[in-house]
């Protein structure tokens, strides 16, 4: 092995841009986590684009595998170029403008209609603002009740019948966006323990929900380790009313917060709806119901979400699967347009497609679902990311593209990593980390300032073992001169 290791270290002195199998920090690395190297797939290239030089790093490159979060390279690269990065989301408030639907003496008579339009910041705040700019303008009654228009995306609710991507659907990663996802179509819970009881409430505080946690065992578990006792709670809905019961464990002393999504999220906005009209000295009369908005309604105010670079930002940084999927489903809205047969999510997926034969990136054996990473049939292989970022690098937007990839040692997912490697505060990364598969991919400047691609992807059953063996691929470029 020290013999190879020479070896391959006297080839690369020799002729930098040569071709090298996996490198021997990763090898060792992969050793102590019992993952043999064919569970592996590496590349290591040069990021300037349209040189020929061969990969500085090339192991089983083309391979199909499942990415997990890396995946968001793709949709983030497609979405900067197809969508533009001053690309908004939009929510409308709408009236029929017939005068059966018209506003006035304060009154609208007719329906008022909340459309969604793929606005990833709709928050309970910009909602409350939203209608306060409709009391602004005079209206105090709603005669006819509201509509909720997510008919922009199609289905308008694929949440609905859709199998858990695993064991635990309440929380906010499982999220399955549609075009209203008002307050990321979740709720925010507060928890608080003193050294007998537990109080939960929801936040905001809605009265018509129950939260009865007489059944949780208090313990005295460190408070960051509060996740690993919860036990999915037992709703119960009735009509305007909800119960939750909480079960499992949770520390003494402890004080958290968590996003779920434990209540239909229709019956949810209807309750939120209500309480904020009400709040903003409105009167609601008549269903919270959801439809489609007819042609002839005007538009009464509006919403717009952040420009899409600026989204773009937090969401991979956090690897946000929900926002991705939004992001996703938003390409695929123009294609879904023009061919009544696709789903939002199929039209994503071959918009994506299509950009990547615009980028000649040879898209055999990449499979898309979501975008996300977040599934089980999603493929790219090492090669495919590693040309995905080269093109990333060579577009009009690369600087809003490399803003939005964590920074080792620094922020996001690689905050905790590398902090004592020369990548730290240079290196752009993108994570990924599911059961079974670990992975990273971005761009590491060596020790020369000459900037890499990375991509190193890991599955097998130990993959939560991984992280050290690709730390290990990210430092040991980042150490080559």
């Amino acid at each position: 092995n020290c013999l190879v290791a020479l070896l391959a270290l006297h080839f690369l002195a020799l002729a930098p841009i040569a071709q090298a199998r996996v490198p021997a920090p990763m090898l060792e690395a992969l050793a102590k986590a019992q993952i043999p190297p064919e569970a592996v797939g590496l590349i290591v290239l040069p990021a300037a684009p349209h040189t020929r030089a061969l990969p500085l790093v090339s192991h089983r490159a083309a391979e199909p595998m499942q990415p997990a979060s890396t995946m968001k390279v793709l949709t983030t690269a497609a979405a900067l170029d197809r969508l533009g990065p001053n690309h908004q989301g939009r929510t409308d408030l709408l009236a029929d403008t017939s005068v059966q639907g018209g506003v006035k003496d304060g009154v609208l008579s007719g329906p008022l209609y909340l459309r969604g339009g793929a606005d990833p910041d709709l928050d309970w705040a910009s909602l409350w603002q939203l209608l306060g700019a409709l009391r602004d303008r005079g209206v105090h009654t709603l005669g006819a009740g509201i509509v909720i228009d997510r008919t922009l995306f199609r289905p308008a609710r694929a949440d609905l019948g859709a199998p858990p991507f695993d064991e635990s659907p309440e929380w906010a990663y499982n999220t399955i966006p549609d075009a209203l996802q008002l307050n990321g179509s979740v709720l925010a819970f507060g928890f608080v323990a003193d050294q007998q009881t537990l109080v939960a409430q929801t936040l905001p505080l809605l009265p018509e929900i129950r939260l009865d946690s007489s059944a949780v065992q208090l313990t005295d578990a460190p408070c960051a380790d509060w996740e690993d006792d919860w036990q999915a709670p037992l709703v119960r809905v009735d009509g305007a009313s909800a119960q939750i019961t909480l079960r499992g464990a949770f520390p003494r002393g402890c004080s958290t917060q968590a996003d779920l999504e434990l209540l239909d999220r229709q019956w949810v906005a209807d309750r939120m709806l209500r309480q904020l009209w009400a709040q903003l000295g409105g009167q609601l009369q008549g269903n919270v119901s959801e439809g489609s908005t007819p042609t002839s309604a005007r538009v009464l105010a509006s919403h717009e979400s952040r420009p899409l670079a600026e989204m773009l930002r937090g969401m991979v940084k956090r690897s946000d699967n929900a926002l991705t999927r939004l992001t996703f489903l938003r390409l695929g809205v123009p294609l879904a347009e023009r061919d009544p047969t696709l789903t939002t999510q199929q039209a994503g997926a071959r918009a994506v497609q299509e950009w990547l034969r615009d980028q000649r990136i040879d898209a055999t054996g990449a499979v898309l679902d979501n975008g996300s990473g977040l599934s089980r049939s999603e493929r790219l292989t090492p090669q495919q990311l590693g040309l995905i970022l080269r093109a990333a690098q060579a577009g009009p937007w690369a600087p809003e593209f490399a803003s939005t990839l964590p920074i080792a040692g620094v922020d996001g997912t690689m905050r905790n990593r590398l902090k004592d490697s020369p990548a730290a505060g240079r290196a752009r990364i993108k994570t990924g980390t599911l059961a079974n598969a670990a992975a990273v991919a971005g761009y590491v400047p060596d020790r020369s300032g000459r900037l890499w691609v990375v991509v190193g992807i890991v599955n097998h059953d130990n993959a939560a073992e991984a992280r050290p063996a690709l730390d290990a691929l990210i430092d040991w470029v980042a150490r080559r001169r």
